[in-house]
């Protein structure tokens, strides 16, 4: 059950400066945000099979692990990586500097596992990336920052430089709640960014809807503010077994439930139109990155 509690303003300032900073820069990439209320709902997997449909889909796509401290997508993905976020934080490099190329083109930024000084940046820092970040506005159709679970500063920080947050739930009553406080949260930050909510690991549609609107029921009641429907991605069998091979389930099993509900989502956020000839599209490119 979702319970109300009273508004509390502490990201206003933040955010009012990291909005002045994105509108200084001229801007061509949408920038989308996924994140969630708690772990383990799946936010990676969503933002790294999301970031080869939409390059499948023919879109340029720069992928950023901002899961400060715990990052894994150089793991799912795969990808050698030599270089990190940790390097961009000391100094010593851009984060044009670190991008390296990935499965399907997608261009990635990779974070830092087990390093504290990532997971505890502070403003000047956190506000160096995402100054840094409009650099690379230039140089692709759509940036995805796969985000730390929670509302720390690092999280909301990201969010709030967003044109769109993705919320990452699943059916679990616990998951459920903590995706209403994250929204919430970014609605008391005065974000201008759209915010929608995904359902992860539904049994099917139907559940999927009902979750849904709950939320935003609610979300309408008390925040007065809309949440999207992004949809949702099916419990899938085949999507533990591509991580345990160390692959993307789009690539490792094109066909899955799973994969064709990514295939959606990337259609949706893309605005392809959706049709059999697009899915085939999608199904064709995504089969050729495996030979």
């Amino acid at each position: 059950m979702i319970v109300e509690q009273q508004q509390n303003p502490q990201f206003t300032d933040q955010a009012e400066r990291l909005r002045r900073m994105v509108r200084s820069t001229q801007r061509t990439a949408r920038v989308l945000a996924i994140t969630s209320g708690k772990g383990g709902v799946g936010k990676t997997n969503v933002a790294a099979n999301l970031s080869l449909c939409l390059s499948a889909a023919g879109k340029e796509v720069i992928l950023l692990d901002a899961d400060l401290g715990l990052a894994n997508l150089d793991i799912i993905l795969p990808v050698n990586s030599h270089t990190n976020l940790s390097q961009v934080i000391s100094g010593r490099k851009r984060l044009q500097d670190i991008i390296q190329t990935g499965p399907g083109g997608v261009r990635m930024i990779c974070g830092g596992s087990g390093l504290t000084q990532l997971a505890d940046l502070d403003d000047f820092q956190r506000r160096q990336i995402i100054q840094d970040m409009s650099t690379l506005e230039l140089q692709s159709d759509i940036i995805i920052i796969d985000t730390a679970a929670g509302i720390s500063k690092n999280v909301l920080g990201f969010c709030q430089a967003s044109d769109h947050t993705l919320v990452v739930t699943t059916p679990e009553p616990t998951s459920i709640t903590d995706a209403y406080a994250m929204i919430k949260i970014l609605t008391q930050s005065h974000t201008h960014a759209k915010i929608s909510l995904l359902v992860n690991m539904a049994q099917n549609r139907t559940q999927a809807k009902n979750i849904y609107q709950r939320i935003a029921v609610v979300t309408r009641k008390f925040l007065a503010v809309p949440l999207y429907d992004a949809g949702y991605i099916l419990h899938d069998e085949h999507l533990p077994q591509a991580v345990s091979k160390r692959k993307p389930v789009v690539l490792a099993y094109p066909h899955s439930s799973s994969s064709c509900c990514f295939m959606a989502l990337a259609q949706k956020l893309a605005r392809v139109q959706k049709n059999k000839t697009v899915q085939e599209g999608f199904f064709r490119k995504i089969s050729n990155w495996l030979f």
